[in-house]
């Protein structure tokens, strides 16, 4: 499948910006050069999340278990340009997988495992999923046996059971393809119509994310990498998986966060580079005790972002403890800029800012009124920010992307800037055109909940609407209008009503606060952002 114009291609690759390497490709020059270098390193306490034992994979090893993994699945019926749902947690076996799909020319479309039925159905109806992989246990649960309940009429493959992982074998598998503009991943996220939408991605787009990630954490062959987030979105393939791929130094896998665990992870894998969440690093910052608890010496700088960062926060890791942190802000769409300490020395600038041009930002940009459509310059004028170039998807999938894009073909990001700077040369976020949910770098649409909530038998109206946190930086809360006589649920029994219908946990609403009547605009729609205001001024009082 190819989804981007050859005019696009011819474009770009006469630019230099794509060529013609593939993740497979970069993966085979890897096991060559250096068969015995470390590639990816499960976390220490596998064995209590999935049963099995933590494993470790040589970039041979990786090579030889996606060869064999690839003739697994063609054995299968997986075939070239066929969907794969894959749901597995961040073990060395998801890094197979990408690898072993990309030999095969089919497509991997990674979903987190906190996601139930409901996503499952939706997302495999979408791709028309030719079959899912998933694991047979994870926590105390099985997602292999959710997917197959979910999902009867899909082949589902548990690694345990129908698949399994063998880094020995030394039957080589052909490539099916070597085609760089070929979308190698379709992954997720959720829109305000409610429904979530694919974002198809080819190697030659991965390629030129990591580059700017690369670009601005100063990666290195010999760095190893600590990575905290799920393998299924932008963290941790643009972060991670991909600048692994492309210069091959070595991976090491965290996730559910540990804070904890992650720090030992840090300095006995002795970590030279990681992604870390916001809490996390204010929780260190705020912490002497905590940080000296731990050798941090191989750790070079560290990065950020999915939240506004705090100053002081990055003066803290700068000035006493001699680490640097660098401001990441991306997205699957492919939104790819930073702030580093080289650019933007001053952290109250590199904890808000975003340079929108110089090296290393292979993308072009401009900041428009979300209305009109009119060009904005002027510094400290807003509007939404518009990007295009080497990052950039094409559109999302089996969607209509009219107004996804504007008239002269920028992605339309749904987030609102202000130009700053002396010169106008930074951008920063200041909120929202879209009603989209961030909990934890968690996106969540607020729609579906919206019409799943109005099904509740004492509910006339509902939506939901964030409402701040310290360490979420955004939680939910359910805004209901009741019915005559109705008394409001509490908030254990809407949770357990939201689980019945399928949501994961994380969509879980965590306050309610009753109306009277919802504000709506002329049209009769729902005003978010004044149920926003009206939330967060009210005291938050336990819910019965």
């Amino acid at each position: 499948m190819i989804t981007t114009p050859q005019s696009r291609i011819e474009e770009l690759t006469s630019a230099g910006s794509w060529g013609d390497t593939t993740l497979h490709a970069l993966l085979e020059q890897h096991a060559r050069e250096n068969p015995d270098r470390l590639a990816v390193k499960d976390q220490p306490n596998r064995q209590e999340l999935t049963g099995d034992p933590a494993r470790s994979l040589s970039w041979a090893e990786l090579a030889r278990a996606s060869d064999n993994l690839a003739r697994q699945l063609q054995a299968a019926g997986v075939g070239e340009d066929d969907c794969l749902l894959v749901q597995l947690p961040n073990v060395a076996e998801l890094l197979v997988v990408y690898y072993a799909l990309s030999k095969l020319g089919a497509i991997i479309s990674p979903v987190p495992v906190q996601y139930g039925s409901h996503e499952l159905q939706l997302m495999a109806g979408v791709i028309e999923a030719k079959a899912m992989i998933s694991l047979r246990s994870f926590r105390e649960g099985s997602p292999a046996a959710t997917a197959r309940e979910a999902l009867p009429n899909i082949q589902v493959l548990a690694f345990g059971d129908e698949i399994s992982l063998d880094p020995q074998s030394d039957a080589s598998f052909e490539p099916v393809h070597s085609d760089a503009n070929r979308v190698l991943s379709i992954c997720w996220t959720s829109g305000t119509t409610g429904t979530p939408k694919g974002v198809p991605r080819s190697h030659n787009m991965w390629l030129a994310t990591a580059r700017a990630t690369m670009n601005a954490g100063g990666y290195s062959a010999e760095d190893i990498l600590l990575n905290p987030f799920p393998l299924v979105n932008m963290a941790a393939l643009g972060g991670f998986l991909f600048p692994s791929a492309l210069l091959g130094c070595s991976i090491v896998l965290h996730h559910p966060l540990d804070p904890g665990l992650f720090l030992q992870q840090m300095q006995d894998e002795k970590i030279s580079f990681t992604i870390a969440p916001p809490a996390l690093l204010n929780q260190l910052a705020k912490s002497d005790e905590m940080w000296n608890q731990f050798d941090f010496s191989a750790l070079r700088r560290v990065g950020s972002g999915s939240a506004p960062l705090a100053p002081w926060m990055i003066d803290t890791f700068g000035s006493k403890y001699g680490k640097e942190v660098v401001n990441f802000y991306g997205s699957n769409e492919g939104i790819s800029l930073f702030s580093t300490p080289e650019a933007t020395p001053d952290p109250e600038v590199r904890a808000a800012m975003f340079l929108h041009s110089g090296p290393g930002i292979d993308i072009e940009t401009k900041v428009a009124d979300p209305e009109t459509g009119t060009e904005i310059t002027a510094t400290g004028e807003r509007g939404e920010l518009l990007i295009s170039g080497a990052t950039v998807f094409d559109g999302y999938y089996a969607h209509d992307n009219v107004e996804v894009f504007s008239d002269d073909g920028y992605f339309r990001t749904g987030d609102l800037v202000e130009i700053c700077g002396d010169n106008g040369e930074f951008y920063r976020i200041v909120g929202r055109c879209k009603d989209i949910i961030n909990r934890g770098g968690m996106k969540i649409s607020p729609a579906e909940l919206d019409v799943a909530l109005e099904k509740h038998p004492a509910v006339t109206e509902a939506a939901v609407c964030a409402y701040p946190d310290e360490r979420l930086g955004e939680k939910i809360c359910a805004c209901l209008v009741l019915g005559d006589k109705q008394t409001a649920p509490s908030m254990e029994e809407l949770q357990a009503y939201m689980l019945e219908q399928g949501f994961a946990k994380f969509k879980l609403p965590e306050r309610i606060e009753l109306f009277d009547q919802l504000p709506r605009n002329a049209v009769g729609k729902v005003q978010r952002f004044a149920l926003q205001d009206s939330v967060t001024a009210r005291p938050e009082e336990p819910t019965q």
